[in-house]
């Protein structure tokens, strides 16, 4: 089973270091630039969509044919902090009635399904897609709602993971494809990672 690992400081794919230069967003960036390059609308996402953008990209990279244009992937995330990180800053477009500039550009990333919609869209993924808001990372919660996924005969596999942004600098994801017959998706693996 293929995973990703990205913060706010580090890259791991499957277990190896991912080298890089910088950190925060800048370090988004980076990896977008040296390892995807190829989506120019990244730049215009908010700092939680980059994030979840960018670990399922390096995800995908590491599945051999890549899968795209299926009705058969799903994709369900989760996090605990929803689009608080974009709800700020939008909330200071609308703070001053007397400089009340609302922007429909920053309003579409206060909702946190964003990032299944862009990894669905980038890939021609026609399945189920969710983002769940979760009091906190709880494995085994996760471990429930992807195997709930797979009652639906059309879904063979599912991108799956916690994708949490509590600012443009602070943030974790971590990201995993999970194939139907998968026997080593356990809570016990969703923590080890």
């Amino acid at each position: 089973m293929n995973w990703v690992r990205v913060r706010k400081d580090s890259v791991v794919i499957n277990g190896n270091m991912l080298a890089t230069e910088s950190t925060g967003q800048a370090m988004l960036k980076e990896v977008y630039k040296k390892c995807i390059g190829d989506y120019p609308k990244f730049f215009k996402m908010d700092a939680l969509c980059r994030l979840g953008f960018v670990a399922s990209e390096l995800l995908l990279q590491q599945e051999s044919p890549r899968v795209v244009n299926t009705e058969h992937r799903a994709v369900i995330l989760f996090n605990r902090s929803s689009s608080l990180c974009d709800d700020r800053n939008y909330q200071e477009t609308i703070q001053d009635s007397d400089n009340f500039f609302p922007s429909p550009a920053v309003f579409v990333y206060t909702l946190p399904n964003i990032i299944t919609g862009e990894i669905s869209i980038r890939n021609k993924y026609y399945g189920e897609t969710l983002f769940a808001v979760l009091k906190q990372f709880d494995a085994r919660e996760i471990h429930d709602i992807v195997c709930e996924a797979f009652l639906d005969s059309m879904t063979l596999d599912v991108i799956t993971g916690w994708v949490d942004c509590e600012s443009d600098d602070d943030f974790e994801a971590c990201m995993l494809l999970v194939a139907r017959d998968e026997n080593n998706f356990t809570p016990e693996f969703i923590n080890e990672i």
